[in-house]
């Protein structure tokens, strides 16, 4: 049976609304939940991107037994890996063993801001492989010095080490990120429910491992404002992620999607209050082999709603899967 989490989405919502909105989560019987990490929102429309690692720590200490997880922060551009490593295991300790730290190579439109320029997918999976060592090798307690191809690493120590280090999940959406995850990863993270992902994870080490998912819904009890919703915010999503991670702006993702019609946004999220249709799109990842589905939740103020509704009727209906 596969897990339905709660996503606080950065992109659509302050801090204080986020931590509200997964305390709600927790108490509306979502069995985890996923934050995004940005400096920017996709769109505009959207107008958020708070710190989310100081929502986690306040998240931590108003919640009680949901688990959280980054999904996903980048570890090689605005954030060196060993401040990663520090970051996970206080997140750690302060929610007492419920945090798992999800990774990626990043988008443009996040990791632009230090300036370091945007190199090819093949590099960036390089720094994300890198990384990912370093974060292990901090997560044992030692000194660790590292003169590495795109790191370096000089006496680094995490003083305070949690009694388990948080799991890491590893962000596919290809072959070469696929090997990645499976040599490096405790679990896989992927935006669409392709068992060929699950099966090159797999065969690269991945089996047996668990598996997460998202899905966008765009609840609303009328369709066509849920539709509406959908298409001013998360058109951008149909671009696919082999541009979307390379855009530096909001401003060329409202260019890129600016002839995306409602009705192709509504033919890929399932927006209004049927439950059945969100039922099967969440199937598709069921089926695909997914153990795990966050729930996004398009709108920022649009999530109280939605919570209610899927504690009474959603939730439910997904628990059957």
């Amino acid at each position: 049976m596969m897990r339905i989490g709660y996503t606080m989405m950065t992109e659509q919502a302050g801090p204080r609304e986020l931590v509200g909105h997964v305390v709600e989560a927790e108490r509306a019987g979502f069995e985890f939940s996923v934050i995004s990490d940005h400096s920017f929102p996709w769109l505009a429309e959207q107008g958020h991107a708070p710190y989310a690692w100081s929502v986690l720590g306040a998240a931590a200490q108003a919640t009680s037994d949901i688990p959280l997880m980054t999904l996903v922060t980048c570890p090689t551009f605005r954030y060196h890996p060993a401040v990663i490593a520090q970051k996970a295991a206080t997140l750690q300790l302060l929610s007492e063993g419920r945090f798992r730290l999800g990774l990626g190579s990043g988008e443009n439109l996040n990791e632009h801001i230090v300036g370091r320029g945007w190199p090819s997918a093949r590099v960036r999976l390089e720094m994300l492989e890198e990384a990912v060592e370093i974060i292990r090798d901090l997560f044992d307690g030692e000194y660790v010095t590292r003169h590495g191809r795109h790191f370096q690493v000089d006496g680094a120590k995490l003083w305070d080490v949690p009694p388990t280090p948080p799991p890491i999940g590893i962000a596919v959406s290809g072959p070469r990120s696929c090997a990645l995850a499976g040599r490096h990863a405790d679990l896989v993270v992927a935006t669409e429910p392709k068992r060929e992902l699950l099966d090159a994870f797999d065969a690269e080490g991945g089996a047996g491992k668990p598996r997460l998912g998202q899905l966008p819904v765009s609840y609303d009890p009328d369709r066509d404002a849920a539709i509406a919703r959908a298409h001013e915010q998360f058109r951008w999503m149909l671009g696919g992620w082999r541009l979307n991670a390379e855009l530096p702006l909001p401003a060329g993702f409202a260019q890129a999607s600016q002839h995306t019609r409602p009705e192709d946004v509504a033919k890929s999220i399932p927006c209004g209050d049927d439950v059945d249709a969100v039922v099967e799109a969440a199937r598709a990842y069921a089926e695909a082999g997914f153990t795990d589905l966050a729930l996004v939740q398009i709108g920022g103020d649009q999530q109280l709603p939605f919570l209610r509704w899927a504690e009474s009727t959603l939730l439910p209906a997904l628990r059957d899967l």
